[in-house]
């Protein structure tokens, strides 16, 4: 049991100090150049070439830019590798901007029913103190994603371009947010003083076409038809007058998000079972957010066989873990801090998501895989940060940061063993909003 120090413990702890012959060296280099740098593998580059056995052809990476939408993004990498194949056109990318817009009127909407179904639960209620923490974010799941593009379909990107507001989202976060708040206040306490549902009802039709308004000024209004004009890469024109984005998806794309599953390793809970985050849903009707948990072989081999049969693969990651995002290397053993101070601070992958420290905060996309003596060895991976980071956007991954950071890929069923199916057909068990997989 600790105990307050006193003068003759703390004199202890600098004698003992005093006896370290490193120290002196040591100490010199970590203050000049910080703990990173100092304990930074030197030889990593010779774990990090970029050959793959198994590689898709893609083209000029997509960039967030200063917003959280990497699980939008990383969707329609897949989406739109798919058109540039089918329709031989490398560049083609999908609009962000119109999914993201759709994502903050249905975001709004089914937080108003949220706080309704929570209202006379006290406002410190962990539960309650989830929705209002930041209703106006930009964070999501593939799921999320995918309710999008199965509701309202996809446009290409120079029918509804960036713009400043998507491309730098914490001002119109911080503005819709502090509405939203509001607007949740509001509705607790109707609820408590017994409104009706044609009251609650009419107040959240006024709510939300403020949201509309809002986001209508930030990011433009969304395009109900279009003409969809390109040139592919042998230049032959093509166009097709009077789409609507539902039937531009269903027409050009032949992929159904319902045929995928998000398979998941996160050992801090059992495996072989399916679970869901209900609180994280973000269309009301919608798709709803599932975790199909197995173990990291399974997970592994699942992606190796999608990307064998030449298709790009979304994965939910903790991007910030041993990286280098200017030379764009993933490795588990990139910095030894704790080598550094003679510690050993490892910390299995079940106990980082049990105290905190492991979390899914990234999304990318695998486009290919180095497959040595049938076992993979490195990644490579599409980013959603601009040419600027990696080459030319592209990320490198051993297999080792694979094991301890990924979390999440979605695949096509077809690639998961009959039991595994099996088990997507039981009652999912219900995650709370706060798990370490939202």
């Amino acid at each position: 049991m600790a105990i307050a120090l006193t003068k003759q413990a703390l004199a202890a702890l600098r004698a003992k100090q005093a006896e370290d012959q490193n120290a002196a060296v040591l100490t010199r280099a970590i203050t000049k150049n910080g703990i990173r740098a100092a304990s930074y593998d030197n030889q990593a580059a010779s774990r990090l070439d970029r050959t793959f056995s198994i590689e898709i052809p893609t083209g000029k990476v997509s960039n967030q830019k200063h917003s959280g939408r990497c699980w939008e993004f990383s969707l329609l990498n897949t989406l739109r590798h798919k058109f540039a194949t089918k329709y031989h056109v490398k560049d083609f990318e999908l609009s962000q901007n119109y999914l993201f817009f759709w994502d903050k009127i249905e975001r709004a909407n089914i937080f108003y029913r949220n706080v309704e179904q929570t209202a006379r639960q006290p406002i410190n209620d962990r539960l309650v103190q989830f929705l209002f923490d930041n209703p106006g974010e930009d964070g999501g799941q593939w799921a999320m994603a995918a309710s999008l593009v199965q509701k309202y379909g996809v446009v290409p990107a120079s029918v509804m371009p960036e713009t400043y507001n998507t491309t730098n989202t914490t001002e119109f976060q911080e503005v819709l947010s502090r509405q939203l708040r509001k607007d949740g206040l509001k509705l607790r306490q109707l609820v408590m003083d017994g409104a009706g549902e044609a009251e609650l009802q009419s107040l959240e039709k006024s709510m939300l076409q403020q949201v509309y308004r809002m986001a209508a000024y930030s990011f433009g209004e969304p395009p109900t038809s279009f003409d969809l004009e390109y040139r592919d890469d042998k230049h032959a024109y093509h166009r097709t007058a009077n789409l609507t984005p539902q039937d531009f998806y269903q027409q050009y794309f032949d992929t159904d998000l319902d045929d995928y599953v998000v398979v998941t390793n996160s050992p801090d809970k059992p495996l072989n079972r399916l679970y869901s985050l209900p609180d994280e849903d973000n269309i009301i009707g919608g798709k709803s957010i599932e975790f199909l948990n197995v173990d990291m072989g399974v997970l592994t081999d699942v992606a190796v066989q999608q990307l064998k049969d030449g298709e790009t693969i979304w994965f939910g990651n903790d991007v910030l873990r041993q990286m280098d995002r200017e030379k764009g290397y993933l490795d588990a053993h990139l910095y030894e801090s704790a080598k550094l101070f003679g510690i050993n601070g490892h910390l299995t992958k079940a106990q980082r998501l049990q105290t905190g420290e492991g979390e899914v905060s990234h999304a990318m996309t695998l486009t290919g895989v180095d497959i040595v003596d049938d076992t993979p060895t490195k990644w490579k991976v599409e980013n959603s940060w601009g040419v600027k980071n990696g080459q030319d956007g592209y990320f490198v991954m051993t297999q080792d940061w694979f094991d301890e950071y990924v979390y999440e890929v979605v695949v096509h069923k077809r690639y998961l063993a009959p039991e595994f199916q099996a088990i997507l057909n039981e009652r999912p068990t219900r995650l709370p909003a706060w798990d370490p997989l939202h």
